[in-house]
């Protein structure tokens, strides 16, 4: 009745056996068909890019994903396990920047955007047979024949629906903010792809001195931002503090007392006088470089007061520059001190600047070496901190002055504390901890880019009176735009060209020019992969919210956060119930493996020696995500069990 068991086995070769087996007789099929009319248990596939290659740690990933749904599949459940693939944003763009020896928009631009647009669509699918091959060796069992796909119309469709909804509700606005910028790709980042790419640096920090007008002294400011000097237009100081004038070599200088000790060490210093900060309000002060004419009435370089300042670091008083710092601008917004920005959109020092076409970065050094020429350099020391990078292109991010859309989620944070807390986190410090922390600080979500591939922001604007009108659905496209949108690509440059009166004056309105933050696409698959709410509204209904998700621990500001974010603007209820966050697999030197770093090892060499099942073993048993001690059955919590 069976064929007799081979003592000695080439498990590599008899993995493939098995798989073709269960290809021929189409065993993954049957155990869906099998199931139909079963109660329905819900798996979310967090959607990879196809245009880079899978890396070891995909197979960890697929391996928990795998686990979870084979097994509520045996326990007798309908399991969904629909595959999708994330098509739109910076990976792919960057990759076909790469292809095409491109640098940055302006060479995009001259390349020509519409032929830009049909590269990226085709470097989406570069490694699509890798991908399928990979998942076909680790027997991960999804359905890759009818995946989503973030690009389609459809799926566009949906989340055009989703944001005109957001709209609705009064949660989508455009504002002028300080926001993480990439100079080289040219757009600003969410809160969320920023804290993805922070590094430990070192660079050059300083202390420089503004003689103050009629007070026989001068101010001492430290920055760790000697770029910014050039666009400086007032000093601040907590009017809580105390501040001293001291002798320091025969110079007069003027810091918080509270940080005498940290600036001037074991020196004796003599203090010739005390002040409050209320007191210093309102001087003027010399500043380092005079760039700008400014009109009379307009009152830069003075001293003005806000509770920000801190005695952690520094001298107890900080230059402000408007257009580089949230607390920057809000400062200089409440004490109408002019804005300057010195800096281009690629990061350059402008022509109004002796560093013209310098990168911020590459002309500190410069900067302070002018400076000290001046004799305004009063100490400079390296000083190491986290810095924000870009996430893709891993150049460091300026807080740059833009203007976007954002969804108000600071609004939405009582509900999203809720759906964070009803949600069994595996392990349980994720709530609490990563996720409850940046819930806890969360700010508004800015959701346009300034790029080319991607969802198109569907925003109309009236060219004269300013009127917005936020477009859900192609009816509503074809209703405002004319018949010609029945067929039109949902997708820049050909949506650019779509115009319609305006309802309130009868002037053209055109659509903003940015697309959408792509983890917008990959949060909003639980209903976009549906074509809800056009269609399949009660199989949505059905699989919604997911029964399990599994990513690793880096998606909790990614993925993880975008399907709570969503679901709070459109829903009364989390996207999943369960989660598994899983940690990285590193390289030699302990750094995550990442496709954009390459550093990844080829997962089919592993695959070819070893075989899926060690492979896969050794995952599962290595570091057992929900048993805190493995050995221990009793380590496991309740809601553990439970969902195990």
């Amino acid at each position: 009745m069976y064929k007799k068991v081979e003592t000695s086995l080439n498990f590599v070769e008899r993995e493939k056996e098995i798989s073709e087996f269960w290809k021929a007789n189409q065993v993954f099929e049957k155990t869906i068909s099998l199931r139909e009319g079963a109660p329905a248990y819900t798996f979310f596939d967090g959607p990879p890019t196809a245009n880079g290659k899978p890396h070891m740690g995909h197979i960890l990933t697929r391996a928990m994903k795998d686990i979870i749904p084979r097994y509520r599949t045996m326990k007798g459940f309908n399991v969904l396990r629909k595959a999708g693939w994330d098509t739109h944003g910076l990976p792919v763009e960057l990759e076909v920047e790469r292809e095409l020896g491109l640098d940055g928009k302006p060479q995009i631009e001259k390349y020509g955007v519409e032929p830009f647009i049909k590269k990226c669509k085709e470097s989406v699918w570069k490694y699509k047979g890798v991908w399928e091959t990979m998942s076909d060796d680790v027997a991960f069992w999804a359905d890759m024949d009818n995946p989503y796909i973030t690009y389609e119309d459809n799926y566009i469709e949906s989340v055009w629906w989703a944001l005109k909804t957001i709209a609705d509700k009064g949660l989508l606005y455009k504002g002028y903010k300080i926001v993480p910028y990439c100079p080289r790709c040219g757009t600003a980042l969410s809160s969320h792809e920023t804290a993805q790419g922070y590094k430990n640096v070192k660079e050059t920090s300083i202390f420089v001195t503004f003689p103050i007008k009629n007070f026989d002294c001068s101010a001492l400011v430290w920055t760790t931002t000697p770029w910014t000097l050039p666009s400086n237009v007032g000093l601040c100081v907590n009017s809580k503090y105390e501040y001293v004038k001291v002798l320091h070599n025969g110079e007069k200088l003027l810091l918080a007392k509270g940080l005498m000790e940290k600036v001037f060490g074991d020196e004796s210093i003599e203090i010739l006088q005390s002040y409050t900060g209320e007191e210093l309000v309102g001087l003027e002060y010399e500043p380092l470089f005079k760039l700008v004419d400014f009109l009379p009435e307009i009152k830069p370089y003075r001293i003005v007061e806000d509770d920000y300042v801190t005695l952690s670091d520094g001298s107890g008083i900080v230059h402000i520059a408007p257009a580089f710092g949230e607390d920057d601008a809000r400062v200089g917004k409440n004490y109408d001190l002019p804005f300057i920005q010195l800096v281009n959109e690629r990061g350059h020092l402008t022509d109004a600047t002796p560093w013209a076409g310098m990168f911020v970065k590459d002309a500190d050094k410069q900067i302070i070496s002018d400076i000290k020429a001046q004799g305004r350099l009063f100490k400079k020391a390296e000083f190491e901190h986290d810095y924000p990078f870009c996430w893709r292109c891993d150049t460091p991010l300026l807080y740059y002055a833009r203007e976007s859309w954002f969804i108000k989620m600071t609004q939405l944070k009582d509900k999203l504390l809720s759906f964070n807390k009803s949600i069994n986190w595996i392990p349980e410090n994720i709530r609490d901890g990563r996720m409850g922390n940046f819930l806890e600080n969360i700010i508004d979500w800015g959701i346009s880019r300034e790029r080319y591939w991607g969802t198109p922001l569907p925003v109309w604007v009236c060219e004269k009176c300013g009127e917005i009108e936020v477009v859900g659905s192609r009816a509503q496209l074809i209703q405002r735009g004319g018949k010609e949108c029945e067929s039109i690509e949902l997708h820049k440059p050909y949506i650019d060209e779509v115009t319609f009166g305006c309802l309130k004056c009868g002037c053209t309105m055109k659509r903003e020019p940015s697309v959408i933050d792509c983890w917008f696409d990959s949060g909003s698959m639980p209903f976009a992969q549906w074509h809800y709410p056009f269609e399949n509204k009660d199989e949505f209904e059905k699989r919604y919210p997911a029964d399990y998700i599994s990513e690793a621990v880096d998606q909790t500001r990614g993925w993880f956060y975008t399907l709570i974010a969503i679901s709070a603007c459109l829903f009364d209820q989390p996207a999943f119930r369960n989660c598994l966050v899983l940690g990285h697999v590193q390289d030699k030197n302990g750094i995550k493996m990442s496709k954009h770093k390459g550093n990844v090892i080829d997962p089919a060499d592993a695959l070819q020696r070893q075989g899926a099942d060690a492979v896969r073993w050794y995952y599962y048993i290595n570091s057992n995500p929900w048993l805190p001690n493995r050995y221990s059955h009793e380590a496991v919590s309740e809601a553990q069990r439970k969902f195990i």
